[in-house]
């Protein structure tokens, strides 16, 4: 989609942070003690991203994962931005900014995808 399009379709804090890279405020997004269970999507064009079963409180104030979806297209990015070394990750289909992944999670994979509340759209689990 083109720039105008995205500004359209998205508010102005989605669009900030997933078309700009920016990040919420922590303990502030939707998601960072939501509890439901089902899928998180991306925001932008609704693939499917994380599942709720992966997600734990890491007590940063952000939505953290300890995995991906098992069909999520995720793209992992060096981030070299605000004088640190980080991996940025993407959404694969629309290149959405999400937040970042750090080697800090639990067992057993030891990952906490660290991502933006307003970046994700909820939906809750099918009985």
């Amino acid at each position: 989609m083109s720039d105008d399009k995205w500004r359209e379709t998205l508010t102005e804090e989605q669009y900030r942070i997933t078309r700009c890279g920016g990040t919420e405020p922590p303990f502030t997004g939707a998601f960072h003690d939501f509890k439901g269970d089902g899928r998180f999507h991306c925001v932008c064009c609704d693939a499917p991203l994380f599942d709720s079963r992966d997600k734990f409180d890491s007590g940063t104030g952000w939505p953290s994962f300890s995995n991906r979806a098992e069909d999520a297209q995720i793209r992992e990015l060096t981030d070299t931005r605000h004088g640190m070394v980080r991996t940025e990750v993407r959404c694969g289909h629309c290149d959405a900014h999400l937040g970042h992944l750090f080697p800090d999670g639990p067992p057993p994979t030891g990952l906490r995808y660290c991502i933006n509340s307003a970046a994700l759209r909820f939906h809750p689990r099918e009985p």
